[in-house]
């Protein structure tokens, strides 16, 4: 039986970088990844060109954003922005800081990052196993002694140390099923209910269909449950088939997975109600004789302007000099509070990432220590931690894996 002092169970960021810190450390390391490459995931993110992290470098401040944040303050001064970003640059993955302090590659490429990291495992003599997947955890006295792979010849193999980093639910067609839950469950360890997280929504509403590819830029979109504002967001937006996706909605849909409520959408943020009949006044003026249907152009894009003279119910061939103030009203409320109900969130295949997971009660924050089984390590989105899009998630990843790597 071949033994190691550092096995990984995990190729995505956090599995790397935790057999990437174990190697500098002068263990002998191996890690098992099932997929036929590492970072299959990782190639996903930041629609391909890999948002690695966020250039939030206050600790105090990156953590106020994440969710159980608190937990993530011993590995952040370990392993944090700084480092994470220094740790590529060395390896000339040069970065570039976009709006919101998002950092990707310079070449917009996730596969440079994945490259990095494998040739850094490759120099640093850690052992890859891919398409290469682990039937058994044998545990004795809250230990675990061997684990047994899923080959035909059932390979046992030992370490002093495990590391699991198998992720969590989100995009399972790369691999991430949820397989170290029930390997945690059955050690001992508590999983939070887990759902999808970063994630788009599916509304009620049939006829928005016509919409599907409409981007929406500044606009704010504030959820609601019985008439109480839960929570607004400011950005970007985009409908699909049938819902919404794009960054203020992956935002929102943690409140929203919550509560199911409505949405009410604000196209013309800038504007109060006043400001905005104002302009919609001044605009009638200006088309005295228009018809409805064709004085809406400066408002709105084109592929709305049906959608909404629909559910204003004007006559859409009526004069605008003859539109009523009571309509008028009806208009301005539908640019302002434009009502969506929500039926469900999407499933894991569209998630980005995975909200629960390990209870942190039962992980040293200091060391990703399992405080159940004692040679256990654990990181990554495995753990009961997540943050919003722009970064955070895979900032995580990096930080609990260097730290459990560790030696």
């Amino acid at each position: 039986m071949k033994k190691y002092d550092v096995i990984i169970i995990g190729g995505g960021p956090a599995g790397m970088m935790a057999g990437i810190q174990a190697s500098l450390g002068g263990a002998s390391v191996l890690l098992l990844e099932k997929n036929e490459k590492l970072g299959k995931k990782l190639f996903l993110t930041g629609k391909g060109r890999c948002n690695l992290t966020n250039a939030d470098f206050d600790v105090e401040s990156f953590v106020k954003k994440i969710d159980n944040g608190k937990f993530l303050k011993p590995a952040l001064y370990n392993f944090g922005v700084k480092e994470v970003m220094d740790f590529f640059e060395k390896r000339k993955v040069y970065l570039k800081t976009e709006r919101g302090n998002r950092v990707f590659p310079k070449s917009d490429k996730s596969s440079d990052v994945i490259r990095a990291l494998a040739r850094t495992l490759e120099e640093n003599k850690v052992e890859v196993r891919l398409e290469t997947e682990v039937n058994f955890i044998i545990v004795e006295k809250k230990r675990i002694k061997k684990i047994i792979l899923a080959n035909e010849s059932e390979e046992e193999l030992e370490a002093d140390k495990y590391i699991i980093a198998t992720g969590g639910k989100s995009y399972p067609l790369t691999g991430s099923t949820g397989d170290g839950y029930n390997w945690l469950e059955e050690m001992g360890h508590k999983i939070i209910k887990t759902r999808p997280g970063l994630v788009p929504i599916i509304v009620k509403e049939t006829w928005l269909s016509e919409l599907e590819g409409l981007s929406l830029k500044n606009v704010e979109i504030s959820l609601y449950n019985n008439k109480k504002k839960i929570a607004s967001k400011f950005g970007e937006a985009i409908f699909t088939s049938n819902g919404l996706s794009g960054p203020i909605i992956l935002e929102l849909s943690k409140e929203i997975g919550e509560c199911l409520g409505e949405l009410r959408i604000d196209f013309k943020p800038a504007l109060s109600f006043d400001e905005l009949d104002k302009r919609i006044q001044k605009d009638f003026l200006e088309f005295d004789n228009k018809k409805f249907k064709n004085s809406l152009d400066s408002l709105l894009p084109s592929k709305l302007i049906p959608i909404i003279i629909r559910l204003s119910k004007i006559d859409p061939e009526k004069k605008v000099n003859s539109i009523t103030k009571e309509e008028r009203r009806t208009l301005l409320h539908l640019l302002k509070e434009f009502k969506l109900h929500i039926k469900e969130l999407e499933s894991f295949s569209r998630a980005v990432v995975t909200i629960g997971g390990v209870d942190l009660k039962e992980v040293d924050s200091k060391t990703m220590q399992s405080k159940i089984i004692s040679n256990l390590y654990l990181a990554g989105e495995v753990l009961n931690i997540d943050g919003p899009t722009g970064g955070y998630n895979l900032q995580i990843a990096w930080t609990t894996g260097a730290l459990a790597g560790m030696i």
